[in-house]
């Protein structure tokens, strides 16, 4: 096939049309930069109720404060800005509205602009697809270009602080979806049903000594005895020798957080002290059960035997759990007898730094807050369409263009700029792991007994490695590329024609390619991408996958673990992709590769993909979309080669029918993991508020205590409410149709929580929107509480819900800040009362502030408060000076 290097210059040939045609008329780099310095740029909502349910009116206004004139009519000036709701092609006062690709879209000056004149203010009304109701959903940093210039970002949008470019969300209109053709019924938090929520939980009373008692998660057995153990540095510990790892961590940890330095040793090297703690395996424990342990307190010995290195692993931070936040150098720790062992040998969190980096450091502080907490399997997300965060050698442009994402239309020096990041490479969300990174994070998540499952994401969502390997292509087939001395002779030593070497050249190009340049497919995705399906009809596209695995498990292997589990994604592929793909179309012709249609390409491509990754002794992975033709019916199982196989079950949004896929999966053999995006996505609001961060397609949010109350074992009795905020009295009547049962319950292994950072762009942004809610997923994971089952007991549920929380602000909430987390706290509920203020929290022993002056002066909580008229009444959840929640406004 005759390759069109014009098509491969990183930029699709329908976003080459959409380039906008200027006049002879300039605006001057210097113009720019004065004007985007002062001009003041906003984002607003004016109507969700306009358009019923599939639109809203938003508006884009500009004031300008500075002392430049935009001028009138056509010119060689654009602006650039983030969209998540797609807006299509419109003109409003003379500025056309155009949609580029994903979230970027352009205004662009017609004939019938009339400028704007410094001094002067002009606002543009504009209709976008879906929604708006949260701030988060405005993404920062729209910028101005003109001509071939440098890209100058509006200052007021280069900030987190979405009031300085968003204006209030306030009215019934803005705050809520939509009213046809159905209400969305959705209570926005305040302060006054927070306060009556938080007062029917306040009756569940626990005393301190409680809330220190309490370890999360929860122990299948605890029995507390009398009198308390004091913990010194005269205490020694005696390790089984094979243990010598986990004790390493368990040491480690006592002098950082408790500044306790006690001597270890082996147990075969005698005590010279009266005091011990004993670290011994058994693997009788709980008939040998995996990760079980028991662990015994009493007056100066306490013993922790595993059934495995796990299992001790997990007696010893039961231990650390039962420590007050507070401890230093001495330890009071009640008698106990506890004996443990997990409900799920799968108890995970998927974390995606791919849309936004966050740190190497991130990373390491979610592996060490899970292994706190028993969770162990931790689910990478490093790659796709806005970004590609590891490095793979001999493959440098994924990172050097794929890992970066800045104002370059062409695509050569790094990816359209995305989800806030503005022009430049310095803009949030930039980075990738090194290799060496990589590897230590490995040893570092091993020695805390947590396993990292990498996802290729594909053949969709991977926009960043298509696009990088186009530019690998473009860079290895130019003319200037030089080959080595042994690539330029030939068997015989001779050297190699000038057709010969570009034979070499062009298939060294296109060895690793991922898109079919003569494809003329036209699709759209949910996140409105064109062109972000990896061809699942060409031999490279296979050849990269292999190479990525390859390269993967050599950083396992070099780390000292084995890479057994691979996500391959396969979700929310754009419909329509390959349909005008030559390559694709000749397919049709080969017999016996079961490829007759386009049906055929996802199961195709799965097919190919489980194959590689058996040869390797990999199991794959893949979301639940990637392994179902259509909403009922999964790929056929006997054509998967894998003992293992598991899919990721999310999509339960209940009035669309599709949460039955869960027990369809599993039925169907594949390994199934829960991960539903109503109670397990953490991408989404802690509350409905307009404030809150975070996307809320499958609920309007996800509070801790929604999380806590999952469960797992019965899907269907998790069905509460539809997106619109309507009760569920019935499922079946709901979805239309019986639901399968479960008839291969061994096929559930257990649960996950997620979170996707389109709209995270910090590390303390992303540690916020995972805690405290992941030590949520972790209770759910391990323990099976008393209330779940066939019919679950609410009152039961909302006791044990009050003891869990009681730990979170008694200890566990301190204990994250102590490692160097900042988590998210419940905003305080109030109500005034007889002129005087009463507060509550959804956390016991969380601390509260409350300020009479508007947010001028602030004091503790302590009990109802005097409020005289006219006091503008403000409340706040704290841990600290630093660590404070959103603030409320009580009047």
């Amino acid at each position: 096939m005759r390759f069109n290097k014009s098509m491969l210059r990183g930029i699709s040939a329908s976003l080459i049309c959409s380039m906008p045609m200027f006049a002879i008329a300039g605006f001057s780099q210097d113009s720019v930069e004065k004007f985007t310095q002062k001009t003041e740029l906003k984002f607003g909502i004016n109507n969700n109720f306009k358009y019923a349910s599939n639109s809203f009116e938003g508006n884009l206004s500009f004031d300008n404060k500075s002392k430049v004139d935009l001028p009138a009519g056509k010119n060689d000036w654009q602006l650039y800005f983030h969209s998540i709701r797609k807006i299509d092609s419109q003109i409003d006062k003379g500025l056309k509205f155009e949609h580029v690709n994903g979230d970027l879209h352009r205004l662009v000056p017609t004939s019938t602009f009339k400028g704007l004149k410094a001094g002067s203010t002009l606002e543009l009304t504009f209709k976008g697809a879906a929604w708006i109701v949260a701030y988060s959903d405005f993404m920062p940093r729209a910028f101005m270009v003109t001509n071939n210039g440098t890209p100058a970002i509006f200052s007021n949008t280069d900030t987190e602080d979405f009031s300085q470019f968003v204006a209030s969300i306030v009215r019934e209109n803005q705050v809520k979806k939509f009213n046809s053709p159905e209400m969305d019924l959705t209570q926005i938090a305040n302060a006054q049903n927070r306060y009556a929520h938080n007062a029917k939980m306040i009756k569940h009373k626990v005393s301190e000594l409680e809330a220190l008692k309490r370890v999360i998660p929860k122990p299948q057995d605890m029995d507390f005895n009398r009198g308390e153990t004091v913990l010194t540095e005269q205490w020694e510990v005696r390790y089984a020798g094979g243990a010598t790892s986990e004790i390493k961590v368990f040491i480690d940890d006592l002098k950082k957080y408790y500044q306790l330095d006690l001597k270890a040793e082996p147990n075969h090297i005698s005590v010279s002290k009266q005091s011990v703690i004993n670290i011994l395996i058994d693997e009788s424990i709980n008939k040998g059960k995996p990760a079980s342990y028991q662990l015994e307190i009493d007056d100066n010995k306490i013993e922790i035997t595993g059934s495995d290195n796990a299992g001790a692993f997990y007696g010893m931070q039961t231990l650390l759990a039962l420590f007050p936040a507070d401890s230093k150098k001495e330890v009071s720790l009640p008698r106990v007898e506890i004996k443990d062992s997990p409900r799920y040998d799968w108890r995970g969190m998927h974390y995606d730094n791919a849309r936004n980096f966050h740190g190497k450091e991130a990373m390491f502080k979610l592996v060490e807050q899970m292994a706190r907490y028993k969770l162990n399997k931790l689910h990478w997300h490093f790659s796709d369409d806005e970004g590609w965060r590891l490095e793979i050698p001999d493959l440098p442009e994924l990172t050097e263009v794929g890992a970066y994402r800045c104002f370059d239309l062409k695509e050569q020096t790094c990816l359209l700029t995305q989800l806030g990041t503005g022009p430049f490479k310095s803009g949030s969300g930039n980075g990738f792991m090194t290799r060496a990174d990589f590897i230590e994070l490995l040893k570092f998540a091993a020695a805390r007994h947590i396993q990292i499952i990498p996802e290729i994401e594909s053949p969709g969502h991977a926009r960043a490695a298509i696009k990088s390997m186009e530019a690998r292509y473009n860079k290895l087939i130019s003319k200037d590329k030089k080959l080595s001395v042994g690539q330029l002779l030939n068997q015989a030593g001779v050297l190699k024609t000038d057709a010969e070497v570009k034979k070499i050249q062009k298939l060294q190009a296109k060895a690793y390619l991922l898109s079919d340049p003569a494809d003329t497919s036209f699709y759209n995705t949910v996140q409105n991408y064109k062109d972000n399906s990896v061809n699942v009809c060409m031999d490279s596209s296979y050849q990269f996958i292999d190479k990525v695995t390859y390269e993967l498990q050599q950083m396992y292997r070099e780390a000292g673990v084995r890479l057994t589990n691979l996500h391959f994604g396969g979700d929310e592929v754009g419909k329509g992709s390959w349909a005008g793909s030559p390559v694709c179309k000749a397919l049709f012709d080969k017999p016996d590769n079961g490829v007759s249609g386009v049906a055929d390409f996802k199961p195709y491509f799965t097919k190919r993909v489980a194959e590689l990754l058996n040869a390797r002794g990999i199991s794959p992975g893949a979301w639940e979309d990637g392994l179902m033709y259509d909403t009922l019916n999964t790929f056929n199982r006997k054509e998967l080669p894998n003992e293992i196989f598991t899919a990721n079950v999310w999509d339960n949004i209940w009035e669309w029918g599709v949460a039955d896929r869960a027990y369809r999966l599993a039925n169907n053999n594949y390994q199934v993991i829960l991960s539903h995006g109503t109670h397990l996505y953490f991408d989404h609001p802690y509350e409905a508020h307009p404030e809150e961060r975070g996307y809320y397609w499958a609920s309007r949010y996800t509070s801790t205590e929604k999380t806590f109350g999952y469960m797992p074992d019965n899907v269907y009795a998790n069905a509460d409410f539809t997106r619109s905020g309507k009760k569920i009295d019935n499922l079946e009547a709901l979805v239309g149709r019986s639901l399968p049962k479960l008839e291969k319950p061994e096929n559930i292994l257990g649960i996950q929580g997620q979170v996707w950072s389109e709209s995270i762009r910090t590390e303390d942004q992303v540690l916020k929107m995972l805690f405290p809610r992941a030590l949520a997923v972790a209770e759910r994971a391990w323990h099976k509480a008393s209330w779940e089952g066939d019919n679950p007991s609410n009152a039961k549920r909302k006791q044990d819900w009050v003891n869990f929380s009681a730990a979170l602000g008694k200890k566990e909430l301190n204990k994250m800040l102590l490692s160097g987390v900042a988590p998210y706290l419940p905003v305080p509920g109030g109500i005034i009362e007889n002129g005087k203020l009463k507060a509550n929290s959804s956390v016991p022993y969380l601390k509260i502030e409350v300020s009479l002056d508007n947010g001028s002066n602030w004091q503790p909580y302590l009990a109802p408060i005097d409020v005289k008229k006219g006091d503008k009444v403000k409340l706040r959840s704290y841990l600290n000076k630093q660590t404070k929640s959103r603030i409320t406004q009580v009047n």
